[in-house]
């Protein structure tokens, strides 16, 4: 039987990512997002890679999931374990960004908002995967945090927050598990060129990109496939003695 891995946040972006390359390392997956359109994508991508490479690639089952909402997470846990036997990697990465506003000026509607998903969503998703990974004895759960887990940015007091706030919680249960076989790692992408970055606008504003690479001392965006690519490493053993970290995968931004 082979490893399975849940990913969250699969339509798009880094977590589309990392489903093919989970794909592409033979792993079965569940696909979870809340968007119905881009998940069938992800999906429809992966069978076409399977039928391109044959059996060595995973199978995949979408499943809509609202983070948010304990029994979707619930059921999405049950379905990988129904469906595959296992769950060894588990991928918490749906996130938003949220309204920018000076924190003087963020509606609490607005910061409960950006916190449920980022944080509340990726507690509900630890509360789920982890015990399966328990009961086998190993696991890994790797958090998408971001270079705003670890510095400020004006205008974006929730998110900041939320993405603070899952590093401490990525460490604390890494303390809490780490001795019976479950690690627990957080990844901090910058800047990468993700429909997050196209509906803020960054892409299509010539003097607004420049300015975001700027802030990179590699001088680029990151990509996806930049950020899967850590993701991978710490689902799987050759990160064995990790387990508590924060990688920042970030071109130099928080060398600074």
């Amino acid at each position: 039987m082979g490893k399975t891995a849940l990913v969250t946040g699969a339509a798009s972006g880094i977590g589309r990512a990392a489903a093919r390359l989970f794909a592409l390392r033979g792993y079965d997956q569940v696909l979870c997002d809340h968007d119905e359109k881009g998940l069938r994508e992800t999906e429809e991508e992966l069978v076409n890679l399977r039928r391109e490479h044959g059996e060595s690639i995973g199978n995949a089952t979408a499943v809509r999931v609202d983070v948010r909402e304990e029994e979707e997470i619930r059921e999405a846990v049950r379905i990988a374990m129904a469906t595959y036997g296992r769950l060894d990697a588990a991928v918490n990465n749906a996130g938003i960004s949220g309204e920018r506003h000076p924190l003087h000026e963020l509606p609490k509607s607005e910061f409960e908002r950006v916190l449920s998903v980022n944080l509340t969503g990726v507690f509900l998703g630890m509360k789920h995967q982890i015990p399966e990974m328990l009961a086998a004895g190993v696991g890994s759960v790797v958090n998408v945090s971001s270079i705003l887990g670890v510095v400020g940015y004006a205008d974006a007091a929730a998110y900041t927050a939320s993405k603070h706030a899952m590093i401490g919680l990525t460490r604390a249960a890494a303390v809490e598990y780490s001795s019976r076989g479950v690690r627990v790692n957080a990844v901090c992408p910058a800047f990468i060129r993700t429909p997050m970055l196209v509906r803020a606008g960054v892409l299509d504003d010539p003097e607004q990109l420049d300015f975001v690479e700027s802030l990179h001392p590699i001088g680029r965006l990151g990509e996806s496939d930049e950020v899967a690519n850590a993701i991978l490493w710490l689902a799987q053993e050759d990160s064995a003695f990790v387990t508590g970290h924060a990688l920042m995968v970030d071109g130099g931004y928080t060398a600074r």
